[in-house]
């Protein structure tokens, strides 16, 4: 159910950690990248956001690894809608890395809301960012938060 969302990247000499593989916080900057990619595909640009004086602000990230993902290789990260509120004011994405195809490296679960930024408090998105996320590609696990 939903509309597929992917993109394409690469590993670059900067994600790399120590041991020679994508680092943690790689992984969650292009999860992050990935979802500001989708809202902007969705009329939602950082401009736009700016313009409308608020954001998503991330709560929670967990972060589970399967595959390393090394130096030069491609990979691509998609966006999956895990859980929300009926009214889009919480939400919960899922961003799976994935290589050679169908290779699962890693999945990057994020828990969320939408801030008003000069009140500094929880808001329901406009209609039609809400309608954007509501109809993502949803999860197998999908929760339904009410």
């Amino acid at each position: 159910m939903g509309t597929p969302f992917r993109h394409q990247y690469q590993a670059q000499w900067r994600d790399m950690d120590f041991n020679q593989h994508m680092a943690n916080s790689a992984f969650l900057d292009y999860a992050g990248n990935t979802r500001t990619l989708f809202s902007a595909a969705n009329g939602f640009t950082v401009a736009r956001f700016a313009e409308l004086q608020f954001g998503p602000v991330i709560l929670e990230d967990r972060l589970t690894y399967k595959q390393e993902i090394m130096l030069l290789e491609s990979f691509t990260v998609d966006v999956q809608l895990a859980a929300a509120t009926r009214d889009g004011r919480r939400f919960k994405i899922r961003n799976r890395f994935h290589k050679d195809g169908d290779t699962l490296c890693a999945v990057v679960d994020s828990v969320g809301l939408w801030l008003d930024l000069a009140a500094r408090k929880p808001i329901v998105p406009p209609d039609d960012l809400r309608d954007a996320w509501l109809s993502a590609e949803r999860t197998e696990d999908f929760e339904d938060w009410g």
